[in-house]
Formats: structure tokens, sequence, C-alpha cells
């Protein structure tokens, strides 16, 4: 028997392995990976299109695609910087101007929510009162109301509610610096009239105001300009109503 065994030759199988024979199956699992990747880009852009503004797309596109920059000095003028991808922020990118313009708003409407709290006369009288943001700037809007006019009828002589307005307007102005404008407007007359005085009142009326302002601690180099609108901008349901009485007292940017 054991003669036999010594005998028994001795077989070596050599098991070559194929490329087939590995595991199956590993690519379709990157492919998937990959779409599943490309799905949330996709989804994240189109929520980023619906949760932000125009501004804030501007800001977006301009961090990853360099641009001009508008920036203010420290004089208040606007100036030109060259933004840098590798190394500016999203503040950096957005429109300094409009932001100014915006914090400014914002002041503005608080001073006057506390003027308003601190009488119902007070909050009575600012009822007159409209703050609005155009190209040109932050405008505080004076306003007739039906039972409150500004000037007595048909003349630039104020009333007592425009000289109580120009108080209040006087101190949120104080706390600001930028330069000024006042623009008067006036309804509409009828056409018959040989001559209307819709330019010399509104200007006559802004010129009031002006003189108003200045009695109440404003600084007469703030205001560049004193202008009259006529019945231009009149609301057209309504051109002659009262509502188009006002004088527009404007935060120049």
């Amino acid at each position: 028997m054991a003669d036999r065994g010594a005998n028994t030759p001795v077989i070596i199988k050599r098991i070559t392995l194929s490329e087939k024979s590995g595991h199956h199956g590993g690519a379709w699992k990157v492919a998937y990976a990959d779409f599943v990747t490309a799905m949330m880009a996709f989804f994240l852009l189109m929520w980023l299109l619906n949760a932000t503004t125009e501004k804030q797309r501007e800001g977006l596109a301009d961090y990853f695609n360099p641009t001009i920059v508008r920036t203010l000095s420290g004089t208040g003028g606007a100036g030109a910087t060259i933004g840098d991808a590798s190394g500016s922020t999203h503040e950096d990118i957005a429109d300094p101007e409009a932001d100014a313009v915006d914090d400014l708003h914002t002041q503005i409407q608080d001073e006057l929510a506390g003027i308003g709290a601190e009488s119902m006369q007070r909050r009575n009288i600012l009822r007159h009162v409209v703050t609005r943001v155009t190209d040109e700037g932050l405008v505080i809007d004076l306003g007739d109301l039906a039972d409150a006019p500004l000037f007595v009828e048909e003349t630039d002589k104020p009333t007592m509610t425009a000289r109580e307005l120009a108080t209040i307007v006087a101190r949120v102005l104080s706390r600001t610096e930028n330069q000024l404008a006042i623009a008067g407007h006036v309804r509409s007359y009828p056409a018959v009239l040989a001559d209307s005085p819709i330019w010399t009142l509104s200007t006559r009326r802004a010129d009031a105001m002006r003189t108003l302002l200045e009695g109440h601690g404003l600084s007469t180099k703030r205001v560049q300009r004193v202008t009259g609108k006529a019945d231009r901008h009149s609301l057209p349901a309504d051109p002659t109503g009262a509502s188009n009485n006002r004088i527009e007292v404007i935060l120049l940017n």
C-alpha cells in the first residue's frame, strides 16, 4: 500500500482567472451615481432660480464670472473696481448703492414709525406720508388728504398740517447726509382756464416746503434743486383729485 501511494502522480491544476470572472455590475453603479448627482444639481438650480431675486441671481453669476462692479467711494460717489473670482464674496459683488438705498429706506421708515408712536396726533399726521424707492433715490411723498390739505386752496400758503409735517421730515432728514431735491405737484385744472396756475403753483409750493424745512434746521447746502412738475404726474383715474397735490422730498443717491 505504501509503494502504491508513493508512485501516484501529483496533478497540479493551475487556474487562470479571466477578466470576465471578476465582480460584475460595477460600471452601472458609477453611471447611476453620476445621474443622481446631476439630478441633484438640476433641482438645486431650479430651487435657486425660484428662491432668489434678479439681483441675487446676477450676483451669483458674477461670482463665477468676474465683472466690473460698482462700489461707493468715501465721499459718497460711485467708483469701479475689478471683481476677482478667487477672492471675492457675495457681499463684494452685491450692488452697494442698491443696498445703501434699501438701508436708508428702512432707517426712514423706522424713524417715522417711532415718531408715530409718540402720540395719536403724530400718527394721524403721518397719514400724509408715503415713502418709496426710485432710480433717483428715496422719496418721501407728502400728499393732501380729502379733509386735510397741505396748502390753503389755490395758494402756496402752508397749512398747520404742512408745518407739522415739515417739523417731522426735518427731524428725520437730520439723521441723514444725502443731498436733496424737492418737487411740487398739483392737480389738473380745467383746460378752459386761460391762465392755468399749475406750473407756478407747483413750483411755489415746493419752494415753500424748502423754506419750512430750512426753518427747522435743514442745511441750505443740502438742497440741490427745487422744481415744479405741474400736473404731469397726476393719477390717470382722477387727475383733478386732491391726492395729486403733493410734495416730493427726494434723498438723492
